[in-house]
């Protein structure tokens, strides 16, 4: 085993954009965390970090998984508060990228660090052996570089950078640390450049403007064609740098061309002349207001750099080009986009060319693997499939010679040759032996890192197959299935978006029978996200157009009889949760024994959006719960509820789901979402072997009454009258309110779980059956956005 790195509490250094956020990240994690900054010339000493923390909150995306943890912030000042440094485990520093600022900085800090205080820079592009060297020789087997992408909190990956004289348990304790307690995909890099995202990254936008100007290509339609068409985030490539600032873009190209001198491409290392004109402008991307895009209104207008103007953007792809972009198989997309003479295809790939050109040159120099820069690409940039993932699934040897004969005849960016490996009659460089290592020419499996053992279906890389388990029993709707013979038995849906039809509901309730039979535990996982996107609408939306009522409210009943047999199992059934957990979704994790949840779950129970209430026993629930928290007055505690529940709130994270009453407190959260399954099954056993018995039925549940949901109704008149909320709302809220205080009783009442699940379903088909609710129903199904009637 490796040495096991314990951080208690952590110290970030630099209160700027990206050390304030890697600290709220450090928090959400649970680990105190202090953020320094330089003294404020006036008011408080630690005001500038007090200004970040408070700025946290108003993000968006929001960095805190919950704003509350804020406060949990300790800011702190270089003059005052070095003596917080003596009991932090971990450094992280996070100030600008001046390699003579980071030097003082640490010859400030070294003496006053514990002797076993890990130190980290998150620079994006700085020698690492070179910042080691300000550090007194001691410590420098305790300093490595920790690069996080931006935003710290949803971006996967994190590049750890050792130097020559970083201990290997300091690299193995960090990447323990980093995979599970932080949530991140970790990527070993070498100390070289830009690491091995934003060299590649870099690298590739360039190329993108190098060919945008080459084909003369407007900027949107540039987007158009290195987004989702090809399996990238939709920001692209124009949108991405007024994100990214473009300042910030034209800095990291700066350090390229200064630290890259002897790179074949150096030529190309230099701010293109169009971005330099915005920065002179004045014009920084989305931060100033305008850079390739600017908003005027609600239209969005591109820079045309022919007319030094912006004009509409017409962003789309030519039809020939969007016809090829549409072909399935990569080797014959890739055929059609050489042999076309659509400018378009020719740039597209111009783009592909010059980028496997690159990565392959310079595997052996920045990364151990292959895997290594797929994995940062993906996890650093968003793309499906890294580099040389798509070059293999385009056919290795075919694109090798085109690319070959693109360089001798002067089309590629640079006449550098392509490595000898590329073209030693491989099929690719991800294979059953593993990953290619340029720099030892052999093929390297996945690492043996202990932590890796958490992680029993890791993120694929091109061919990976995984064990998919025994069936142990299926029907159209669901499989439950074993991994290994721990006797945990997983269940899976088949639906799209994991909804909930006849025979998801059928297949739970079976295949929990079949539990009971054979197996300890049962873990309800899903192969892919969301957990479940809720009800299937249009099944139910069908009864109801043809007047079904009766098959509708036996539909509402089964699926009660659903969440009731979850909760009542004889074997103890967690719910592990990641992605959207949405109406019926939410309510069958309310149901089992515990939730895991990924920190990245947005739960809510939602059915108010499309006109009706949650039936599947959600708000049953609620309310039991409500009497469990204070029998005297369940009132306070359905007060929060309540208003979840009717504005059809979802939670912005596992942690905001607790704060809002989705989850339980003793519900877990998990930050690495690969890691879901492994530690929902161990929840499951140690339930199994503490003797799981289901708990009593509730029979004597005191509930608000009538005087409760009077008191909700009257809340809801000044929300019509201030036009926040239409009669239809008003309505829905009002059956909302009645079901959870109990209905139409005295306050203080002793009601069972089968009274509220009467009050639920009650309240279901009445809405149902409304011309309103249909019509919001329909709405939602076609254009997937609620509708206000």
């Amino acid at each position: 085993m490796p040495a096991t790195l314990r951080i208690r509490k952590a110290a970030v250094l630099g209160a700027g954009v990206m050390g304030a956020q890697i600290a709220a990240h450090l928090t959400n994690a649970g680990v105190e965390t202090v953020l320094f900054d330089l003294p404020a010339s006036g008011g408080p000493k630690s005001g500038i970090a007090m200004k970040a923390i408070e700025n946290l909150k108003k993000l968006s995306p929001a960095p805190l998984a919950d704003k509350n943890l804020a406060a949990a912030i300790i800011p702190a000042n270089y003059d005052e508060d070095l003596d917080h440094l003596k009991e932090v485990d971990l450094v992280i520093e996070a100030i600008a990228e001046r390699m003579d600022w980071k030097l003082d900085l640490y010859k400030k800090i070294a003496s006053h660090l514990s002797k076993t205080a890990v130190i980290a820079s998150n620079t994006s592009g700085l020698s690492i052996n070179t910042l080691a060297e300000a550090l007194p020789e001691e410590m420098r087997h305790r300093f490595c570089g920790v690069h996080f992408f931006n935003p710290p909190r949803y971006m996967h990956l994190v590049e750890l950078i050792p130097t020559r004289l970083t201990d290997a348990s300091v690299v193995e304790g960090l990447e323990a640390f980093l995979a599970t307690t932080v949530g991140k995909g970790v990527v070993i890099a070498k100390d070289t450049p830009n690491f091995i995202g934003n060299r590649i990254g870099v690298f590739s936008m360039l190329a993108t403007m190098h060919h945008t100007e080459q084909f003369k290509l407007g900027f949107d339609t540039v987007d158009a064609l290195t987004g989702p068409a090809i399996g990238r985030p939709k920001s692209a490539t124009y949108r991405t740098a007024d994100v990214v600032g473009l300042d910030t873009m034209a800095h990291v190209i700066k350090t390229m061309g200064d630290t890259l001198a002897d790179d074949p491409w150096h030529t190309y290392f230099k701010t293109p002349a169009v971005l330099q004109g915005l920065i002179d402008a004045g014009a920084l991307g989305q931060k100033t207001g305008a850079g390739f895009y600017k908003k005027v209104g609600k239209d969005i207008l591109v820079l045309d750099a022919a007319k030094r103007d912006y004009v509409p953007s017409e962003q789309k792809a030519s039809d020939e080009v969007a016809a090829i972009l549409a072909i399935k198989d990569p080797a014959e997309k890739f055929a059609k986009l050489r042999a076309s003479s659509d400018p378009q295809a020719q740039f597209l790939w111009a783009i592909f060319r010059d980028l496997f050109h690159y990565t392959a040159y310079h595997l052996a120099d920045i990364a151990d693997t292959a895997r290594d820069v797929d994995f940062a690409i993906r996890w650093g940039y968003g793309w499906k499939l890294g580099p040389f993932e798509t070059w293999q699934a385009a056919g290795w040897q075919q694109v090798a010679s085109w690319i070959a004969e693109d360089i001798k005849a002067g089309k590629a960016m640079s006449d550098a040759p392509l490595p000898a490996w590329v073209t030693d009659g491989r099929s690719g460089v991800h294979g059953k032996a593993g990953s290619y290592s340029a720099a030892s020419n052999t093929d390297k499996p996945r690492s043996q890192h202990p932590v890796y053992a958490r992680q029993l279906f890791p993120d694929a890389i091109l061919g990976e197959k995984f064990d998919q388990g025994t069936t142990v029993w299926e029907n159209d709707g669901v499989r439950l299935w074993t991994l290994g013979d721990d006797g945990v038995g997983i269940l899976s849906f088949k639906t799209k978006m994991n909804t909930v039809n006849d025979h998801v509901l059928d297949g739970i309730q079976h295949a929990i029978g079949v539990a009971e039979e054979k197996l300890k535990a049962v873990v309800i996982w899903q192969t892919g996200e969301p957990f479940s996107a809720g009800a299937d609408l249009k099944g139910a939306l069908g009864l109801l157009k043809d007047g079904k009522f009766d098959a509708f409210e036996s539909m509402v009943a089964n699926f009660q009889r659903t969440s009731m047999r979850i909760k009542h199992a004889l074997v103890p059934v967690v719910a592990a949760v990641r992605g959207l957990c949405l109406g019926g979704g939410c309510e069958f994790q309310m149901h089992s024994a515990r939730t895991v949840a990924a920190l990245e779950s947005y739960i809510g129970l939602v059915e108010a959006g499309v006109g009706l209430l949650p039936a599947g026993g959600g708000l049953k629930e609620l309310a039991v719960r409500a009497a469990h928290a204070n029998s005297a007055d369940p009132f306070e505690s359905l007060k929060k509820v309540f208003e979840t529940v009717a504005m059809a709130k979802v939670s912005g994270s596992a942690l905001e789901a607790k704060q809002l009453g989705l989850l339980r407190d003793s519900d877990v959260v998990v930050f690495n979402a690969y890691e879901l399954l492994y530690v929902a099954k161990q929840v499951a056993l140690a339930l199994a072997e503490s003797g799981w018995r289901p708990p009593l039925p509730a029979r004597a549940i005191p509930v608000a009454g009538d005087t409760g949901t009077a008191t909700f109704k009257a809340s809801l008149v000044n929300l019509q009258a201030g036009y926040f909320a239409s009669e239809h709302d008003v309505a829905i809220a009002s059956r909302i309110a009645d079901t959870l205080c109990g209905g139409g009783i005295e306050r203080g009442s002793l009601v069972d779980e089968a009274w509220l699940l009467a009050l639920e379903r009650r309240h279901f088909v009445e809405l149902a059956k409304t011309e309103k609710t249909q019509a919001r129903i329909a709405h939602t199904m076609t254009t997937g956005k609620p509708l206000r009637n």
